[in-house]
């Protein structure tokens, strides 16, 4: 098959954080092929498709499309030579249209009038083109994720793009939305179209691509025929070892509630109900796994139970203890420990020390503090401790933590949240944008924390998450339980049908 894309002997050194980003790397691209591209966090990959897309310049290296050399100084150059790329992070305008976000920039337009009526049959027709069916007079902003998500495919392919950057793009999904994502990558690539699927779940990599390249430590390890490897074998690629990726864990010890929700409502910050009349309990030694599309209430929920927001109405309760109004510093001092989903925003300060991190809710404690001033070697010797615990990497005592990787930086909030046994632990997100190793360690330390007999509060996008660890789980949609099933009897489409808001035949529950 003839090559699409190549870039040959990539670089990119950043010197503001002495980091080979890119050392020598190539990639080839096959028309009409699914290429995935993985690696572990800091890998290069983002680099990379950056250099491709004209977003950052690289220090060495060539790219070629269809055999023939390309310079690209800027995303406008990629979309002239046919590269288009659908950013993790939609570029829509809420307010308007599909048909007006499709064709900004490139409206059919009489004596300089934009015309609406052309806009729309525009689309309709690209929309038909490519069997994608959309509304063009619909708003972005009255549509579901999958929905925007083919409105950002669509405005790729109308500017002519036959070679598709998709950058991590089911991560916010339902099951059902990526198994459409799926059939219309399958569906571009029979067309013709070749797509480069970055992506961390090496499940959807079996599913969609031809291909796959691995990259590791700002190389590129190898690309191998996903019909000739398997999952394990790719995570060894990825990380350099084997990598355990399904934890196993004992038979569940229930034990007494150790948290309770009962019937509590949360605003958000415009005032708006988020959470509604929602009642449930986590008990000593089990995971309740909290699944739902991201926005569905579950950071406001997550903030009213561990202090940081009031709740409108209900009654929390932590060990039998109502706990509805106390403190965030009360509830962490009475056993609650915080894995927030923001570890850059709410979890950490990376303009301090490891040492600071690591205290930072616990200093008061006469462990660390005397007389008002803080004892140097018992902290010195707990962020010892810490880093030998949970494996955190290139972490020094007394310095910076600005320039580690995502995952020793959730190894750090981590650690300082399960060092002392909380009674309750609230996992929130707990494993966004950690690479397949750091993924491992996460999940092997909330499990051993369940086995030990706290209470796990797990919330995740992420169902194989979801189902890998939780003994419960509960769905949440639009702020209010969907419906709860048994995790051990849970079936994937069961999760996505509540997750999208339907319900399920009562022969169905698990509760």
């Amino acid at each position: 098959m003839a090559s699409a894309l190549e870039m040959r002997g990539t670089q990119k050194y950043f010197r503001s954080t002495d980091v080979q980003a890119n050392d020598n790397v190539n990639l080839s691209v096959e028309a009409g092929e699914v290429h995935a591209l993985v690696g572990e966090n800091g890998a290069g990959k983002t680099t990379l498709m950056n250099i491709l897309y004209g977003l950052i310049k690289p220090d060495a290296g060539e790219v070629f499309v269809n055999g023939e050399k390309v310079e690209i100084n800027h995303p406008d150059d990629a979309i002239k030579n046919g590269i288009g790329m659908v950013h993790q992070h939609f570029k829509l305008v809420p307010s308007f249209t599909i048909a007006e976000n499709i064709m900004l920039g490139i409206e059919p337009n009489s004596a300089g009038f934009i015309s609406q009526v052309s806009e729309n049959k525009a689309v309709k027709a690209l929309a038909e083109k490519f069997n994608l069916p959309v509304d063009p007079k619909a708003r972005i902003r009255d549509l579901p994720v999958g929905m925007q998500q083919r409105v950002e495919i669509l405005k790729v392919l109308q500017r002519e793009a036959k070679i598709l950057i998709l950058d991590e793009p089911t991560s916010v999904l339902t099951p059902q939305e990526v198994k459409e994502l799926e059939t219309v990558v399958r569906q571009l690539s029979k067309m013709g179209y070749s797509i480069i699927f970055i992506t961390h779940k090496l499940l959807e990599v079996m599913n969609v691509a031809d291909r796959v390249s691995v990259m590791r430590n700002g190389k590129m390890v190898g690309t191998v025929k996903v019909k000739d490897t398997n999952i394990p074998e790719l995570a060894h690629m990825m990380v350099g070892r084997e990598v355990l990726l399904r934890v196993k864990k004992k038979k569940i010890k229930k034990g007494k509630p150790v948290f309770e929700a009962n019937n509590i409502s949360v605003a958000d910050v415009n005032g708006l109900a988020a959470i509604s009349h929602v009642s449930f309990k986590v008990h000593e030694g089990e995971i309740l796994g909290v699944a739902g599309v991201s926005g569905n209430g579950q950071t406001e929920l997550v903030e009213a139970i561990s202090g940081m927001r009031g709740i409108d109405g209900g009654q929390i309760l932590h060990e039998g203890q109502d706990v509805t109004k106390t403190t965030v510093r009360e509830r962490r001092d009475a056993g609650v420990a915080h894995i927030p989903e923001d570890r850059m925003g709410v979890g950490l300060n990376l303009e301090t020390t490891l040492d600071e991190n690591l205290i930072i809710s616990r200093y008061n404690m006469s462990e660390f503090s005397k007389f008002g001033f803080l004892l140097g070697k018992s902290i010195r010797k707990f962020a010892h401790d810490v880093v030998d615990a949970f494996s955190i990497k290139a972490a020094e005592p007394g310095e910076g933590i600005s320039k580690l990787s995502g995952g020793n930086l959730q190894k750090v909030v981590v650690g300082r949240e399960l060092s002392g046994s909380p009674s309750f632990i609230i996992a929130n997100q707990p494993t966004r944008g950690l690479d397949v190793g750091s993924i491992e360690f996460v999940h092997k330390t909330l499990i051993e924390a369940r086995d030990s007999g706290a209470g796990v509060l797990l919330v995740s996008v992420e169902l194989e998450e979801i189902l890998s660890l939780a003994d419960r789980i509960v769905v949440l949609y639009n702020g209010d339980i969907q419906g709860e099933l048994n995790a051990s009897e849970a079936k994937e489409d069961e999760i996505g049908i509540l997750m999208a808001g339907g319900s399920l035949e009562p022969a169905g529950k698990k509760g």
